[in-house]
């Protein structure tokens, strides 16, 4: 089964090497297929998110939610995610 929509979102990692603190961004892709909502780690089935919802943070940036049956996820994204959450919206 192939996607439907995708939705790039990025994950902020700080490391220590050395002595030395740096920051590195993971470019990731949230993948919405007719039943389910995969991210890189997770799996969520269609049935459990009951919304997504957007909020804009300073600049360009923003988090996306996922409103689920076992919490609030949070994801940040570069680009409004208003198509990814229409069509979703769409599904349901």
């Amino acid at each position: 089964m192939s996607w439907i929509a995708v939705q790039p979102y990025y994950k902020v990692h700080r490391e220590i090497i050395f002595n030395e603190q740096r920051t590195v961004l993971q470019d990731r892709e949230m993948y919405l297929y007719p039943d389910k909502i995969v991210t890189r780690f997770r799996v969520f089935g269609i049935e459990q998110v009951f919304d997504l919802s957007y909020r804009r943070m300073g600049g360009q940036d923003g988090i996306l939610y996922l409103h689920t049956n076992r919490g609030v996820y949070s994801y940040t994204v570069k680009e409004d995610p208003s198509g990814f959450i229409e069509i979703f919206k769409g599904l349901k």
